[in-house]
């Protein structure tokens, strides 16, 4: 009786953490709206690597949430980096990259380079690796915004009661949830450019990549208020009224 109300007890925790992880990191994650952004990026690689990207860059973005999740306070205290200028950084990445791929020559995709020899297959999967880490997983899938919630979420993991061990557990699979809904999503996402053909292709892209571009402007808003209002707190006294004499 005892036993059957402890498990009670741990699965309702462990599907509280699970259903919070969700619901607080998928709206900023919006792995759907996020899909375009994807695709704008990887129009150079043919069906088959966009897949092996999908899958590593679901991978990362697990490795990411988990990462911010457990360690990601202490990391930040250890080097003295605060939240917002998080932000501020992670805010210019992705600014720049969308002002870069708005004034990139049109590429509506399709196919890729030619792979020859042995060292140009080796160059071509060196180049996946290396863009399935960045840029696609990190800042575009999992961003300052993203990173924040996760380590929001990460606070009161470590705890000393049996229970809570169920909140590392939901979270960890509230985690490998949402990187599996990325996947689908990016895995999937092609079809939608073949629907709407060249011309509609071109627009789409280059309509997301304005949205990055804004996405990379408020994020970089978020933390440079967020500094402001830091600075506001610490020194109260340098904006205050001056009285009339």
């Amino acid at each position: 009786m005892l036993y059957s109300h402890v498990m009670q007890d741990f699965f309702a925790l462990f599907f509280s953490k699970f259903l919070v992880a969700i619901a607080g990191l998928i709206p900023i994650l919006n792995p759907l709206g996020a899909t375009p952004i994807f695709l704008s990026l990887t129009t150079s690689y043919s069906s088959e690597e966009r897949a092996l990207l999908a899958r590593r860059v679901s991978v990362y973005s697990f490795c990411l949430l988990l990462f911010s999740m457990f360690i990601g306070t202490y990391v930040l205290a250890f080097f003295g980096v605060s939240i917002p200028i998080v932000r501020v950084c992670g805010g210019l990445l992705v600014a720049a990259a969308g002002w870069k791929l708005l004034n990139s020559p049109e590429n509506t995709g399709g196919a890729s380079e030619p792979i020859g020899s042995a060292a140009d297959h080796a160059r071509r999967a060196a180049e996946l690796r290396q863009r399935a880490f960045y840029p696609l997983a990190f800042p575009f899938t999992v961003g300052p915004g993203s990173i924040t919630v996760a380590i929001t979420l990460g606070v009161g993991i470590h705890g000393q009661d049996a229970h809570q061990l169920a909140i590392p557990l939901g979270s960890a699979f509230g985690a490998a949830a949402l990187s599996g809904i990325i996947y689908v999503c990016y895995r999937y996402g092609d079809r939608m450019l073949r629907l709407i053909g060249s011309t509609g292709t071109v627009v789409f892209l280059r309509l997301s990549a304005f949205i990055l571009l804004c996405l990379g402007a408020q994020i970089l808003w978020d933390g440079a208020s967020g500094l402001a209002g830091e600075f506001l707190a610490a020194h109260p006294w340098q904006f205050a009224p001056t009285g009339q004499g």
